[in-house]
């Protein structure tokens, strides 16, 4: 008897961890791809999300390593006798799995949204109650990512929640990226990593540089508002769990030197890198900062360690995110609305950074410096930086070692 409860219950664990294993290595790297939200609101209809599609791959973007498409509030109709949610009939006429497939069939992945609560934050039908209908219906449709956001959850434990959604993931047997949405009031950092593959750490982002904005009981918050709200975060980050600021807002009116601030220092925390503009009507300055390759690729670095703040002086922040083989990223970011002089000296400068041990010396070692917005190399440490930054505009580098200095 005993031996058959032994292997009952090896069984039964094996079964767990093929659910779980399903779900490595989905986020390695951040997430890329775009989300609706940020530009249309509940302003979404099938053949607006097939055109999005077909521009994410002729704008260049899925080339540059953006692969899913997400709906976010609104695509919701109602649920069936059994609890089954379906679309909207008037704004997916033909069903959520025949978009899918259509996204699918371009080479892209999809995504979901949905609320741990009753309903939705637009007011739809929530998943509480229902996650394994939804689960379930999810990986019948082909869903790859789930964005799962917290209103109308009075009284709910976030952590019961979430993992309720994972557990339900889990058993529909569909590998699904889960994207947890609770805003950073509960600090899910600290609770999420073997629950979601991200985790919001702050409200929403608004469209502007430097503001919040109030809607009456809960506020939005500009660029600079939430890249301060990430102080103390990094060491939660890592392949397969990310701290999450939200999407971007690139291509969506602020200028184009706070388009490219933006998307640097988001590449600097590693962060997902969500595009919510309109991809039908995109300019080719947005195009060149949302595939930047070379900033991509401190964004993708498989160490996947969040940048540092390593100093900041007035307007100036200064940034060193450590990359493989022994590279740093730096960025020199002025908040300020006035072009700075920006003078810095690498021997008088040793970073330290204890959570990644590792440690930029440049009195004993050399780097290669490469402007990742020019493309251009620009010589090495051994010459100090001596430059004009503009406002709101970043000075972004890359390290490779070259040399390393006799004593």
């Amino acid at each position: 008897m005993k031996k058959k409860i032994i292997v009952a219950l090896l069984l039964l664990s094996l079964g767990k961890m093929t659910y779980s294993q399903k779900y490595e290595h989905i986020a390695d790297t951040p997430p890329m791809g775009w989300n609706s939200w940020n530009i249309f609101g509940c302003d979404i209809n099938e053949q607006m999300i097939r055109d999005i599609t077909d521009a994410m791959v002729t704008s260049g973007l899925k080339d540059a390593g953006y692969e899913y498409i997400i709906i976010d509030d609104c695509w919701h109709g109602e649920r069936d006798s059994l609890g089954f949610i379906h679309s909207d009939p008037e704004k997916f006429p033909s069903g959520i799995k025949a978009l899918a497939d259509y996204i699918h069939s371009k080479g892209l992945k999809f995504g979901i949204y949905s609320d741990a609560g009753t309903e939705t934050c637009a007011g739809r039908p929530g998943s509480r109650g229902y996650e394994y209908q939804d689960a379930l219906q999810y990986a019948h449709w082909g869903v790859d990512y789930l964005k799962y956001d917290w209103c109308n959850t009075d009284n709910i434990n976030p952590i019961g929640a979430y993992t309720t959604m994972r557990d339900a993931l889990y058993k529909a047997g569909r590998p699904i990226l889960f994207s947890m949405c609770e805003w950073g009031t509960a600090r899910p950092w600290t609770w999420a990593q073997d629950i979601g593959h991200m985790w919001r750490t702050t409200g929403d982002i608004y469209l502007c540089w430097d503001c919040k904005h109030d809607h009456g009981g809960w506020f939005s918050w500009g660029v600079l508002q939430i890249l301060d709200m990430q102080e103390g975060l990094r060491e939660y980050a890592g392949p397969g769990h990310w701290n999450d600021p939200d999407m971007l807002e690139v291509g969506n009116g602020m200028s184009v030197n706070e388009d490219r601030a933006h998307f640097s220092m988001w590449a600097m925390l590693s962060a997902p890198l969500i595009a919510g503009n309109d991809l039908r009507n995109i300019t080719q300055e947005t195009i060149d900062i949302l595939t930047n390759p070379e900033v991509i690729a401190v964004n993708q670095d498989k160490l996947g360690i969040q940048g540092l703040q390593y100093k900041k002086e007035k307007d100036l922040e200064i940034w060193f995110k450590p990359l493989t083989e022994d590279r740093w990223a730096v960025c020199f970011l002025n908040r300020g609305e006035l072009p700075i002089e920006l003078k810095f000296n690498w021997k008088e400068n040793i970073v330290n950074d204890d959570f990644a041990q590792r440690q930029a010396n440049f009195n004993t070692t050399t780097y290669k410096i490469r402007n990742v917005w020019t493309g251009k190399d620009s010589g090495t440490t051994e010459k100090n930086i001596k430059t004009k930054l503009a406002g709101h505009d970043v000075l972004m580098l890359t390290l490779t070692p070259k040399i390393k200095n006799q004593k």
